[in-house]
């Protein structure tokens, strides 16, 4: 079994690699919800560590990038490839803003969500969290960060709910 040393600016801790995915298992589920971090990261996953800091940094399954972890705030950053596994197999993940059709394809390609787009948004979301983007029909569109909280998006009809970071049509 391999040690990873996770080093901060004053202390050194030496975990296993289980004890890594054990805590980007709780991370996960404190983010997206309850059960989402096993769904997500199964036992074969990789853990990158940030050369310069010895830190958790990326989240790998065969070689593809699934999510990265913030340094700024220790929450995920989830890439296209978690959000279809999670929208596909993880229907009860607390992180979903459903939009209108007739603007998914601006969505897609990687624009963002404006309040009054939004078609429904789980109650859960607040300021600042990761979420995915889907249509109507439940296709994912997009991964990006809220601007406002849940009950924000839905009382504002203007201004920007979502910033989006990766559209499944490019960006």
């Amino acid at each position: 079994m391999f040690i990873l040393v996770e080093i901060t600016s004053t202390y050194a801790w030496w975990i296993t690699v289980e004890n890594a995915k054990a805590k980007v298992r709780t991370i996960t589920d404190y983010q997206f919800g309850k059960g989402v971090g096993a769904k997500l990261f199964p036992d074969n996953i990789e853990i990158q560590l940030s050369p310069r800091t010895g830190r958790i940094r990326y989240i790998n399954l065969n070689g593809e990038r699934l999510a990265t972890l913030r340094p700024t705030d220790g929450r995920l950053s989830l890439s296209i490839k978690a959000a279809e596994i999670i929208t596909n197999n993880i229907p009860e993940a607390k992180c979903f803003i459903t939009v209108r059709n007739d603007i998914a394809p601006y969505i897609a390609r990687g624009g963002d969500v404006f309040a009054v787009h939004v078609v429904e948004v789980d109650e859960e979301i607040g300021a600042k969290d990761e979420v995915i983007v889907v249509d109507e029909n439940r296709g994912l569109l997009a991964v990006g960060r809220t601007l406002l909280a849940s009950n924000e998006i839905g009382a504002f009809r203007t201004g920007v709910a979502v910033k989006t970071r990766h559209g499944t049509k490019g960006s």
